[in-house]
């Protein structure tokens, strides 16, 4: 994840926490609460995920320094975690807090359920720790923070406006989505991973070579 421009950090939130993951975590809670309460429930996450991404943006250096992580350290374990997370969805176990809601659906269990894949999202912080740590600038972390925020609102403007849909969409369809981007979400678990081994100097081989 090199830091480049404003434009390579929208790309890099965009492909972890954009909305072909964030909308299918939200068409599963679309099944259990009504459309008022769903669009409060994708205000309220996205807010926390907004303070969340701009206090480790803007801290990210200091958070690695604190805990005396590297990089590679960093890649490595947020892959891991990630493959774990992704394996589950393409088993159709739910881990975390994202899973089926058993209680009775209200505002603070679908907050709850989108903690893992949308407030707090391993890759995304993952990326947002990389890219915030990349320069020792106030611009550039700024720059991060900005990248992340603008995908959180597209994220939010895409359920507002599609809500209706996501309530519309079967279950069954929700379960085969889900499985599918569990395994790309693996796929991008995996890759992590051999760049924290390459930074770490450990020869990996790949794009067939």
């Amino acid at each position: 994840m090199t830091a480049l421009s404003y434009s390579a950090a929208f790309i890099t939130f965009f492909s972890v926490v954009g909305p072909p993951k964030v909308l299918l975590a939200f068409a599963g809670l679309a099944q259990h609460h009504p459309t008022a309460e769903l669009r409060r429930i994708a205000l309220i996450s996205s807010a926390a995920a907004v303070f969340v991404g701009l206090v480790t943006g803007i801290a990210s250096p200091w958070l690695l320094d604190l805990f005396h992580i590297s990089t590679p350290a960093l890649q490595l374990a947020g892959g891991v975690i990630f493959f774990i997370y992704a394996v589950g969805l393409v088993l159709g176990i739910h881990l975390g807090s994202d899973g089926a809601d058993t209680d009775a659906p209200d505002l603070a269990s679908g907050v709850r359920q989108l903690l893992m894949p949308y407030v707090v999202s391993p890759l995304a912080m993952t990326a947002v720790l990389i890219e915030g740590a990349a320069r020792d600038s106030w611009t550039w972390r700024s720059t991060v923070v900005g990248a992340y925020v603008t995908v959180i609102v597209i994220d939010l403007l895409c359920v507002v406006v599609l809500v209706r849909v996501l309530q519309r969409t079967h279950h069954a369809t929700i379960e085969l989505l889900g499985r599918l981007l569990g395994l790309l979400l693996a796929a991008v678990g995996v890759d992590l991973v051999l760049d924290g081994l390459t930074s770490l100097g450990v020869a990996v081989a790949r794009d067939g070579h």
